[in-house]
């Protein structure tokens, strides 16, 4: 749960015309936006969805085979480590794509031709995820199913487990896994260039439905449902908002981190869901969500105790935000 740091400066009524203003205000950026709608990318990465050092070497090595896009690798690195190169797990997994040494000894390669094959250096980690999952997919490809979700059930459980159970595995860490990178590959592929309207309408509409919602008690779990009495908690209101437009968001705020690009601060627009983290440089320690409506305020559905209402975005532990629309 996020604990606002920063007083609200005016009540709920005294934001009401600065709302609405808001809401209609969505409509006139439509001529800034790079593009929106829905839909796949066909090999290429949306922008700004990839940390730029690693945009190329994913956007290459992403369309490695037919069973891999850009965009799957990209939602995989993403889950895999939040891009970090230098992480290790308790299970020893290294590096950005968290190989483990045998496999790596195995299937890293030296991409970058610097002579050595290091599983630490991203420019031999991402080419190596790459190959070793255009390999997966062909240990597997006569398993019934998905072949995507038997090739990245492939790589967090072996192969031989989704060959064993003629799919993915009935394991809870190898379903989430696939779960949430299926979930998030639409977010890391470009848009297609037509329609960008429709996607400012669903932002002005999620905007809409949220603040329709001010004022209305919080609880934990909470999606808005009769059985909640119609309450929240916070990504249940962002979840709910957004599926009132027909887009539909992961239930967890740390999930809908990938659930469109990345606007920087000074590029927000109503709509976009702002998130919070406890470590500022680890996606994986995203705690708290709020959907923003400009001039530095989101709707927020806080804690226990508290009600839906509006909040500052800027604190401490301020993460950064995603643009669902545009997914």
């Amino acid at each position: 749960m996020r604990r606002i740091v920063l007083a609200v400066g005016a009540g709920v009524g005294g934001l009401g015309g600065f709302m609405a203003f808001l809401v209609v205000g969505v409509y006139g950026a439509a001529s800034d936006l790079p593009g929106g709608g829905g839909g796949g990318g066909g090999g290429q990465l949306a922008r700004d969805t990839v940390p730029e050092e690693y945009e190329q070497l994913v956007a290459e090595w992403g369309n490695y085979c037919e069973t891999l896009s850009p965009a799957i690798l990209a939602a995989q690195l993403s889950q895999e480590s939040g891009w970090q190169p230098d992480v290790q797990s308790h299970a020893e997994a290294q590096g950005i794509a968290q190989f483990i040494p045998s496999t790596w000894a195995t299937h890293g390669i030296d991409a970058n031709g610097d002579g050595v094959a290091n599983v630490w250096d991203p420019q031999d980690a991402i080419p190596s995820a790459a190959r070793y999952d255009c390999s997966l997919a062909g240990y597997v490809d006569d398993v019934p199913g998905d072949p995507v979700d038997n090739m990245l059930a492939a790589y967090n459980a072996g192969p031989y487990a989704v060959i064993r159970y003629n799919g993915v595995p009935p394991y809870e860490e190898t379903r989430n896994y696939v779960r949430i990178i299926r979930s998030a590959e639409a977010s890391f592929a470009a848009p297609p260039d037509e329609e960008p309207l429709p996607a400012l309408e669903a932002a002005a509409g999620a905007v809409h439905y949220a603040q329709e919602k001010l004022g209305t008690p919080y609880q934990w779990g909470g999606e808005g449902t009769a059985e909640d009495g119609g309450r929240f908690d916070c990504s249940g209101l962002t979840k709910a908002a957004y599926e009132d437009v027909g887009i539909e968001l992961p239930r967890v705020a740390n999930d809908q981190w990938n659930a469109g690009p990345h606007p920087s601060r000074d590029e927000l627009l109503p709509g976009d869901l702002v998130f919070f983290a406890y470590d500022l440089d680890d996606p994986r320690s995203i705690h708290h969500v709020g959907l923003y409506v400009g001039g530095g305020y989101m709707i927020n559905a806080p804690y226990t105790g508290a009600t839906i209402r509006f909040d500052p975005i800027d604190s401490p532990d301020y993460f950064g935000a995603t643009r669902p629309s545009a997914a």
